[in-house]
């Protein structure tokens, strides 16, 4: 009983002190934050852990965003109930199920198949029955079940191929990280037509780059 009063008022808590402050406005995000909670998606020995300003490790030296970085994603692709969601790099599963929740089918792929597996017990506990989970090599997307109207990408690629991009359906939106450590950007692309995509900077962040992510050409003398 303690434990569970703990974490309803430190999910308050990190609703109003760190996300709305990061222009998170939108009462469906917040109440979806308030909804699924984050700390059955971490890894046991970091529950504590779970609702607090932080990149949590998780296996294979992977980590999470934190929980600022995923309101303010779910909230910038503005995802309707219809949408069909590609979502590259499952982790902890905390964020496959903001997005099921949020549009009509999910697929997410994960390059390891343990996050995978772990990813579907906790998606039923919470009676989410429409993500696809797939354990694959997803650094080119997942063309197969492709056009998407929303690709997310949760980490980072220091060289934005346009493979992502392409993959979207007229109208759709990417979320991607690009850059190299310290400082990266966050970034929203439209598919505004058959070749042309809007660029929008959302904010600047720091994350480990996706398992085989293409890396910039080196220049030596």
């Amino acid at each position: 009983m303690n434990t569970r009063m703990n974490f309803d008022q430190a999910r308050l808590n990190m609703i109003e002190q760190q996300i709305r402050p990061w222009e998170v406005l939108n009462q469906t995000v917040l109440n979806l934050i308030a909804e699924i909670h984050r700390e059955d998606f971490i890894p046991e020995e970091y529950r504590q852990l779970a609702l607090a300003d932080t990149n949590i490790p998780l296996a294979h030296g992977q980590i999470t965003m934190t929980p600022k970085v995923e309101a303010r994603l779910v909230q910038s692709l503005n995802i309707k109930s219809g949408d069909k969601i590609l979502e590259i790099g499952t982790g902890c599963a905390y964020l496959t199920a903001l997005l099921a929740k949020s549009g009509r089918e999910v697929t997410s792929v994960d390059i390891y198949g343990d996050f995978t597996g772990q990813a579907d017990k906790k998606l039923k506990r919470y009676n989410i029955n429409n993500v696809n989970l797939k354990t694959g090599d997803a650094i080119n997307g997942w063309e197969k079940a492709s056009p998407y109207d929303v690709i997310v990408v949760t980490g980072s690629v220091p060289v934005l191929e346009p493979c992502f991009q392409e993959q979207l359906a007229a109208g759709g939106r990417l979320f991607v990280i690009t850059g190299e450590s310290p400082v990266m950007e966050a970034l929203l692309l439209t598919r505004i037509g058959n070749k042309e995509w809007s660029r929008e900077v959302l904010f600047e962040t720091d994350l480990p780059a996706l398992i085989g992510a293409p890396q910039p050409q080196r220049f030596s003398l």
